[in-house]
């Protein structure tokens, strides 16, 4: 291995050991994680992004052929303070870093993960490069876009079962997600983000899901119409950048967190019974909580940590919503109730006052 560097957009730089001669450019954003690595880099979420784990020895059990949650990884970089190379677990077909190194991901180790992470909490979340030789010329940065587009099917999938026909309209879907709802016995039919009103309609849905995926979800305005066509006329259940989707088509406002919310250990209480849950997060947006006033929105939970909108409910239409991911993969699978919740929504169509308990 030889020398490599983290370089921030304020000028902070970060020397550790680069495995792979490879340079890219992301937003740097931390996850406070202890495990689960393999689902955090597969995750279509983190499309554009360079992820700092703050666990300070990462790939102990390998890579196995079970845990990914994509096909492939859409993420830019990855930073640690310590790869383990010579991982032990039964499963393990190899190791983190070869994974990354034949995925083309660049990967630097050795590094003081905790001063770094110390610095994007203070500072907010900050673009970056991952490079092999320091240079003066850092004004190009990787440009604010949606990297949607990237990660969504192109072409609709179709799985079968023996119960409700649900449409997963697919932001950059985990696969946990889909086998969350395939093990309650669902016929699934996962379709490109673009896909239209009168398209989703001929599929003839009992429900439909709004996935996670990555990125600012302002930047998804051209689909704010379908989208609130689609919740007035089919019990919805809105995921991650799924919720705060649901809330902007319906005339909320959200706005950009200094730092996000990505790890497995974020406390949400749910109002309606008081009950705390740990949740698995994984977003760098929250839904304004003012902006709900004139929406129709109710709050069903809230992030004990900062107060952040973490789940919705329409008073008229049969949504439902949560900002942390129910499906967990990585994390405790603590609300993974919300799936059988989301099939009773479907047999109550109408019934406006049902919320998840």
């Amino acid at each position: 291995m030889k020398k490599g560097y983290l370089v921030l957009e304020n000028g902070a730089v970060f020397e550790g050991d680069l495995i792979g001669a490879i340079e890219a450019s992301g937003e740097v954003v931390f996850n406070t994680s202890m495990t689960g690595y393999q689902e955090i880099v597969t995750d279509p979420s983190y499309a554009g992004q360079i992820i700092v784990f703050c666990y300070p020895q990462i790939g102990n059990y390998g890579i196995n052929k079970l845990d990914s949650e994509s096909d492939q990884l859409h993420l830019h970089g990855v930073i640690t303070g310590e790869q383990c190379e010579a991982p032990s677990h039964y499963l393990a077909t190899g190791s983190f870093s070869s994974s990354l190194l034949q995925n083309q991901i660049p990967s630097l180790t050795g590094v003081d993960t905790r001063a770094l992470v110390k610095m994007l909490r203070d500072h907010g979340t900050m673009r970056g490069k991952i490079m092999a030789e320091l240079s003066e010329d850092n004004d190009e940065w990787l440009s604010e876009q949606s990297f949607v587009t990237n990660v969504s099917v192109k072409e609709k999938t179709y799985y079968a079962g023996d119960g409700p026909h649900i449409i997963l309209m697919d932001y950059g879907y985990k696969k946990s997600i889909l086998t969350s709802l395939q093990s309650l016995g669902c016929a699934v039919t996962v379709v490109p983000f673009h896909t239209s009103y009168e398209q989703l309609v001929a599929l003839q849905p009992d429900g439909v899901v709004l996935s996670n995926g990555p990125g600012d979800p302002e930047a998804l305005s051209s689909c704010f119409e379908t989208i609130r066509l689609i919740s007035e006329t089919y019990p919805v259940f809105g995921i991650c950048l799924g919720h705060q989707l649901l809330a902007l088509a319906h005339g909320a406002s959200t706005r950009k967190l200094t730092f996000g919310h990505r790890g497995s250990n974020h406390p949400v209480k749910h109002l309606e019974t008081g009950k705390v849950f740990i949740t698995s997060q994984n977003h760098g947006y929250e839904v304004v909580e003012d902006s709900l006033e004139k929406t129709g929105f109710a709050l069903t939970f809230v992030n004990l940590n900062d107060g952040t909108v973490e789940g919705l409910k329409h008073q008229h239409y049969n949504i439902q919503s949560v900002q942390f991911h129910p499906e967990a993969h990585a994390g405790p699978s603590d609300t993974a109730f919300l799936f059988d919740a989301f099939l009773k929504q479907i047999t109550r169509t109408g019934d406006q006052h049902y919320a998840f308990t």
